[in-house]
């Protein structure tokens, strides 16, 4: 059964960019720059019917512009007890209508929907142990190191491990954008 989601990859000069902002944080397991990306949309495991379900309803997207990807800066998931280290990505209007479409097209194929609110990012690291102090003073120190912006020139249908951490990460299939 794959463990199946959509996303956007990173160019390999943005995911040098984004490798230098590694280290300095206890606790932290850092992602490989490889398996760096936007998720679009997590699906989940499926049975291989679904998966070709899935396949089917992505290659009928079509997007009159690929969607400007642009960094807004370093942030942590978990509030008091962080659990992730992430980059930012800016909710651009057409990042945020392409994540609505997979969403829509994913539930009309009968899908779960997606039940948290939809917040573009690339985690850099998935935290153990770091308390909220250390990980405030790792954010004001690499917060303000910039990241380039891009455009894709298309999105993925990921395949991952069943694992904690997720990677290594498989592109199974891409779809162009613009």
């Amino acid at each position: 059964m794959p463990r199946l989601f959509t996303g956007l990859e990173l160019p390999e000069s943005v995911g040098s960019q984004i490798a230098l902002l590694r280290g300095g944080l206890v606790g932290a397991r850092w992602i490989e720059p490889t398996d760096y990306h936007i998720t679009l949309r997590f699906i989940g495991d499926i049975d291989g019917r679904a998966a070709h379900d899935v396949f089917e309803t992505l290659s009928e997207v079509r997007r009159a512009a690929a969607p400007p990807v642009r960094f807004e800066g370093l942030g942590a998931f978990g509030g008091k007890r962080p659990r992730a280290i992430v980059l930012r990505v800016k909710p651009e209007p057409e990042l945020v209508d392409l994540q609505a479409e997979h969403e829509r097209r994913l539930r009309r194929i009968g899908l779960e929907p997606e039940t948290r609110k939809y917040l573009p990012h690339v985690t850099l690291a998935r935290l153990r142990g770091p308390n909220s102090h250390a990980v405030a003073d790792y954010l004001a120190v690499r917060g303000g190191q910039g990241v380039d912006s891009f455009t894709p020139g298309r999105f993925v249908l990921f395949s991952s491990r069943d694992s904690v951490g997720g990677g290594p990460y498989v592109v199974e299939a891409g779809f162009p954008l613009g």
